[in-house]
């Protein structure tokens, strides 16, 4: 495949890279339109969207640093650099911030929360979409060994040195089904009726937690736990299942019926 994009100068562009910035955009992109489209504030739903990718991006990469703070002495570009992938748990640690930032800047600007993330779910699938696509192209978070037709062969000795991918064996695209259960789940999102806030939200934690989990099964990169019986991302996509779930099965507030006037 395709690692690096091209050069500027001695500056190596990563794919991986540019396409983590181009999925970035888009999920923003969509949020701001479903934000126009229900009423919410466009201007404040992007500037969540900034101080979200922004918060997580410097989480994961102070977590990185403190990580590997030997590498950065030596190689400080490098590591803060766009071809730089985080382990699973900085990216999770990165998450979480980015997340809480969202949270705070919401209830700062009055925003509704549950509103907020139905505005935001779609844009997060379209661009983990178009993360994946990206991996695939870079050759990180490759999958395991398959002899199916539609294997992909790994030779680029860039993808090798950069992401340890596997040269010259034939491993499942598991980048694509990941990105192709993303794009259907940003599909049925879409469609999807706003009936109560949270819905639209719970649906795809439930559906993302519930392809993710047996997309895992297809990874070849990934540290397992528990004695090898599950990955990081398989644990969390129980909890993204089970917390989708809570919020489909959670009761609206009972409405109070108006006072009847009478003469």
């Amino acid at each position: 495949m395709y690692p690096l994009l091209f050069h500027l100068g001695r500056l190596a562009i990563p794919t991986y890279g540019v396409f983590t910035a181009l999925a970035l955009l888009c999920a923003l992109g969509v949020a701001v339109w479903l934000a126009r489209r229900s009423g919410l504030a466009a201007d404040k739903v992007w500037n969540l969207g900034l101080i979200a990718i922004l918060a997580a991006l410097f989480g994961a990469r102070l977590l990185l640093i403190a990580a590997n703070m030997r590498v950065f002495r030596l190689h400080p570009f490098w590591v803060l650099g766009l071809a730089a992938v985080p382990g699973a748990w900085i990216a999770v640690g990165g998450a979480a911030t980015g997340l809480a930032a969202a949270v705070l800047y919401a209830l700062a600007e009055g925003l509704p929360l549950l509103r907020t993330a139905d505005i935001a779910a779609p844009g997060v699938a379209f661009g983990f979409a178009v993360n994946q696509i990206g991996a695939f192209c870079g050759g990180l978070a490759w999958g395991r060994p398959t002899t199916l037709p539609w294997g992909v062969t790994y030779r680029s000795v860039v993808a090798w040195l950069w992401y340890r991918t596997p040269l010259g064996d034939k491993l499942h695209p598991v980048q694509l089904y990941d990105a192709a259960a993303s794009l259907a789940i940003f599909a049925l999102l879409l469609w999807m009726p706003r009936r109560r806030p949270g819905e639209v939200a719970g649906a795809w934690l439930f559906l993302y937690g519930l392809c993710r989990f047996f997309v895992e099964f297809f990874r070849g990169d990934e540290v397992r736990l528990l004695g090898g019986a599950c990955s990081l991302p398989q644990v969390l996509a129980v909890v993204g299942v089970l917390a989708g779930g809570a919020l489909w099965l959670r009761k609206m507030p009972e409405q109070r019926p108006a006072a009847v006037q009478t003469s």
